[in-house]
């Protein structure tokens, strides 16, 4: 796991060697065992390299190829590296890496060698004698690829701020950015919040050549690239459970120290359950405990830690603690976010002791169903009578229902009843909207807003004729929640947290072979009532009956409690931020922050503490409107 950076300029670069060093010193955190660059007449290379397989120097990078053609630079890990080594028996080998076994790859296949790849990844690699810069994503997006691509030359890295480090481009705030930001805490690819910055869509890949317009390819997506159903339950179950032990065992092939994350919920336990039937060794978890025990899920995670005897590290967390170790974590932020701050204190704890690798349950909620949308919305698609009334007469309806009860619930359905119809790419993008539209046009200076990102993406995806269009509903559901949430929310904040403490997650729920599978799982099998149904049956005798049946808590920080008392004078300082950028009208942030703390029902500690992480990251960043 590390951190990527490079330059291709296509007349030739004339950039001093120091602009590829201040991208990989932007990448630190990322990378503290390795540093190495490369440069010649036309691009420069830059890596920063956490250790996980064959650590010795020579599998530092840039790495490049024996006979001195080609020269990558990667991020990630390819697990099934070793099986692809075999069938490269052609080569001859030097290291013991999965990064060799990747270029070589990419030597016999050419940009199929993507296809061929289990992992996650970010790499590009240069071919000195075409002078072509092939750039590629793994499937799930789990690893990022940032860029900037002129007529004059393409700029790329892991992070946002290593590409703001060059002093190449200007520090300017996206105004759609900023109100997809607004709505949903986050920017979705391949957009950023910085002007001309984008990312590269996962599962997509990029060559860019001195002579011909950048080609971009989509070698593999949520809804195309699925199994057929099985009508089965008994072999979807065994299936489920071989496909699931296998991921694991496939990312537990590490040279250093390695754990899991256990919150004591289905996911991380059913994992952590696994890892012990396979490992020699006791395996080391890591979990939150909050002095606030309503928030606490530690009395789970200790009862699994019990039963598998576990070496259990529980990391007790008060708002002292907390306060002490956001400036940290928010200067480590590459993307604000209003989420990610969890991730960074287990991380940094699990760092502290000696691990460098992690296993996460990231990715059981959205595949299996665990979230409340996948029951919501085939009981709101039930209603579609609903939408034989005309907009006209739903619209005012749901705006009476509103005012009336001036909650977060009421302005979604108002939303939802203004819609076209009720069909899922509409529940959707209300469903997980942060700010709505009424209150983007109270807090910003525009006159009309951006088209709404998710909004677009679901009918992009599952929209009629569409590709997912024929994957049952749940997988639907999953689609959407993959493609928006979870790469843009939890992957994105999962890489740059756990990166900013040197430590790297992985994520078996989201192999690809699996997703494949599970999303071609019929609705009547998959059953998420109750949530997780079909992951449940699958692994029923290793969890106990109460960490199935007990309310789902998520993973969640007391922020209410927080942000009105030990870290009220830091959330202000940082709303005050925000209020200079000259989007916003004048004195409309300090109007919700009041709101706040009056207990607002439309204004709650999640609607205001992704505007504390923008003013941050504003004011760290220098960027400007």
């Amino acid at each position: 796991m590390c951190g990527i950076n490079g330059i291709y300029q296509f007349a030739g670069t004339s950039l001093p060697a120091s602009v590829i060093g201040k991208m990989n010193d932007a990448l630190a955190q990322r990378g503290p065992d390795a540093e190495g660059t490369y440069s010649d007449d036309f691009v420069a290379l830059g890596h920063r390299r956490l250790s996980i397989i064959d650590p010795a120097p020579h599998s530092n990078q840039p790495f490049e190829s024996a006979d001195g053609r080609y020269v990558m630079v990667f991020n990630g890990e390819i697990y099934n590296f070793k099986r692809l080594r075999s069938s490269l028996s052609q080569n001859v080998f030097s290291t013991q890496s999965d990064t060799e076994v990747l270029l070589a790859a990419y030597q016999f296949y050419g940009e199929d060698c993507v296809k061929h790849l289990n992992g996650m990844f970010a790499f590009a690699i240069w071919d000195k004698v075409k002078k072509t810069l092939f750039l590629a994503r793994d499937r799930m997006g789990i690893k990022p690829l940032y860029y900037i691509l002129t007529n004059d030359e393409i700029i790329f890295s892991s992070s946002v701020k290593a590409i703001l480090s060059t002093g190449l481009i200007d520090r300017k705030l996206s105004e759609n950015g900023l109100q997809d930001y607004l709505r949903y805490q986050t920017v979705h690819t391949p957009y950023t919040l910085i002007e001309g910055v984008f990312m590269i869509m996962p599962g997509q890949h990029l060559t860019v050549s001195e002579e011909h317009e950048p080609i971009f390819k989509t070698y593999w997506s949520l809804t195309n690239d699925y199994l057929p159903g099985i009508n089965s339950i008994t072999k979807v179950k065994e299936e489920v459970k071989n496909r699931l032990t296998e991921s694991i065992e496939k990312r537990l092939v590490a040279d250093v120290p390695f754990g899991a994350f256990l919150s004591g919920g289905i996911d991380s336990s059913i994992l952590v359950a696994l890892m012990s039937q396979m490992s020699a060794t006791k395996v080391d978890t890591f979990s939150i405990a909050f002095q606030e025990k309503e928030f606490s899920e530690a009395l789970y995670a200790r009862q699994i830690a019990n039963q598998y005897q576990t070496n259990h590290h529980e990391i007790e967390l008060g708002a002292n603690e907390f306060k002490d170790l956001i400036p940290d974590a928010f200067k480590n932020m590459d993307h604000p976010s209003g989420d990610g701050l969890n991730t960074f204190v287990v991380s940094k704890k699990t760092r502290e002791a000696g691990v460098k690798m992690a296993i996460s349950g990231l990715g059981g909620d959205e595949l299996f169903g665990g979230y409340s949308i996948f029951q919501q919305a085939p009981t709101l698609q039930a209603k579609k009578w609903l939408s034989s009334f005309p907009v006209y007469l739903r619209k005012p309806v749901g705006q009476l229902m509103n005012l009336a009860k001036g909650t977060i619930e009421s302005a979604k359905i108002a939303e939802i009843l203004k819609a076209p119809n009720f069909d899922l790419e509409y529940i959707y993008p209300a469903y997980r909207q942060v700010l709505m539209d009424d209150q983007l046009s109270d807090l910003l200076k525009t006159n009309s807003l951006s088209e709404n990102s998710v909004m677009l993406r679901a009918h992009e995806m599952i929209g009629f004729n569409k590709e997912g269009w024929r994957l049952p509903s749940l997988s639907r559901i999953s689609a959407v929640e993959m493609s928006t949430y979870m790469q843009n929310v939890l992957l994105r904040d999962t890489d740059q947290m756990s990166m900013a403490n040197g430590l790297e997650v992985r994520v078996p729920f989201l192999d690809h072979e699996l997703v494949s599978y599970v999303m071609g799982v019929r609705d009547e099998i998959k059953r998420p009532v109750p949530p997780k149904q079909l992951l449940i049956e699958t692994f029923k005798e290793l969890i106990p009956n109460d960490i199935y049946d007990r309310k789902k808590m998520g993973f969640v920080l007391p922020y209410e409690l927080w942000m009105k008392t030990e870290l009220k004078s830091f959330c202000e300082a940082r709303l005050n931020e925000l209020q200079k950028i000259d989007y916003f009208r004048d004195g409309r942030i300090e109007v919700y922050w009041q709101r706040f703390l009056k207990n607002d029902k439309r204004i709650t500690w999640s609607r205001i503490w992704p505007l504390v992480a923008l003013g941050d990251w504003i004011k760290e960043n220098g960027i400007h409107g």
